[in-house]
């Protein structure tokens, strides 16, 4: 691999519920300000492809929104591509992004996130929508809904490795705890186990603080060879170098029933994760890995994560998560920023603000309350739908 991205400069908003200050240009354009400002380049006139990352026309009430977008951050006449692919579309893109730069296409990148999917919406239309992401034919009309999918798969899990509630409720409190080190983030809260368990029934076995946040909110990286960084950006040379390693995709069928009888876990995000490793030369990812941000769309799918990811065998997630292996003060911390149950889930920003959050541990500039000692090598975690494509990306400090 010839040209291996580097991390230039990062910059997201506030995740929340509602932003109406702003719209879905301003949330950019403060985001990619944010970029510029980390990074510190006057504009972004040398920037030569832009990658704009979101789910729904729905939610942002707007067709072809990356042209209007790439002519709001004046990137105009230079390139640009729009990545959609559900809740994986950030990382979606980030993958697309290295791509273009191991291709040659160009030398530099800017990837942007972006959706408006808090209070703009009701939260029935939000679910509506979200709906619309599973199969229209066969299970959207009957009332499907992803609640209900996850939901099933945990009980699949508890029924066969004997997973319970509590240990799922840790990863609520936990993420949300992280949250409060996180000044970006939308709803840090100071929760206990009981206060999760008492909290309303959604899909059984998961309740209301079992879920994640519906976010309005937008996130930028800057990806570039060492010499285009070198060359264009004064704060690069002040910072570890960080570069963006290796990506892995796996995907599996739409329908849940599809499945059947192999419930418990998301076979996509095992050889995302194994595609990813081999690129990367990782053979003990619990071992190798320092920090990483998974994708807990509900608690529970954090546990599943940990055993696709082979951090842990299978059946053993719920356990080492209750014995705080995955804790800010654990053998490998997870979801430092608060996740998608804390930190929040605008979708299109969702897999831009994990990478954020890792090259922020990288180079050691996160809250030294959240920081994690010596961090080198982060991993990402992102999926679709029900883990119908599944994203790890793996990033490297080297220096």
């Amino acid at each position: 691999m010839m040209n291996v991205p580097v991390v230039v400069g990062v910059g997201m908003t506030r995740f929340a519920s509602d932003r109406p200050d702003s719209n879905i240009r301003d949330l950019m354009a403060e985001a990619v300000l944010a970029l510029l400002a980390d990074a510190e380049l006057p504009n972004l006139k040398a920037v030569q492809h832009g990658l704009c990352s979101y789910e729904s026309d729905h939610f942002n009430r707007q067709m072809t929104l990356v042209a209007i977008l790439h002519d709001q951050l004046g990137l105009n006449p230079t390139p640009t591509v729009r990545v959609e692919g559900g809740g994986a579309t950030g990382a979606l893109a980030l993958r697309t992004a290295w791509a273009h730069l191991q291709s040659g296409l160009c030398d530099s990148i800017l990837v942007y996130g972006c959706e408006t999917n808090g209070r703009s919406v009701s939260s029935q239309t939000a679910n509506q929508l979200f709906a619309l992401s599973a199969d229209f034919d066969w299970e959207m009309m009957i009332g499907g809904t992803y609640t209900a999918f996850y939901a099933a798969m945990m009980r699949a899990h508890m029924q066969k490795y004997g997973t319970k509630p509590e240990h799922f409720a840790h990863v609520a409190v936990r993420n949300r705890h992280n949250a409060g080190f996180n000044p970006l983030a939308q709803k840090p809260m100071n929760i206990t186990i009981d206060d999760v368990l008492a909290s309303r029934s959604v899909a059984e076995p998961y309740r209301l603080l079992d879920c994640s946040l519906l976010s309005d909110g937008a996130a930028a990286i800057l990806l570039s060879t060492e010499a285009w960084a070198h060359q264009h950006s004064p704060r690069y040379a002040k910072r570890p170098t960080v570069h963006f390693t290796a990506t892995g995709c796996g995907t599996d069928t739409m329908r849940l029933g599809d499945r059947y009888p192999d419930l418990t876990n998301f076979r996509a995000k095992h050889t995302a994760a194994q595609a990813a490793y081999h690129m990367a030369g990782i053979t003990d990812p619990l071992h190798q890995i320092d920090v990483a941000e998974l994708y807990d769309s509900y608690s529970g799918v954090e546990i599943q994560a940990v055993e696709d990811l082979g951090f842990v065998p299978y059946g053993t997630g719920g356990t080492s998560i209750a014995d705080g292996m995955f804790d800010l003060d654990g053998e490998l911390p997870v979801n430092t920023s608060g996740g998608l149950l804390g930190r929040g889930a605008p979708v299109g920003a969702t897999g831009i603000a994990q990478a954020i959050e890792i090259a922020l541990q990288l180079w050691g500039e996160a809250d030294p309350r959240r920081q994690v000692a010596h961090a080198r090598r982060g991993l990402t975690d992102t999926h679709a739908g029900i883990a119908t494509i599944s994203v790890v990306n793996i990033f490297e400090r080297r220096d």
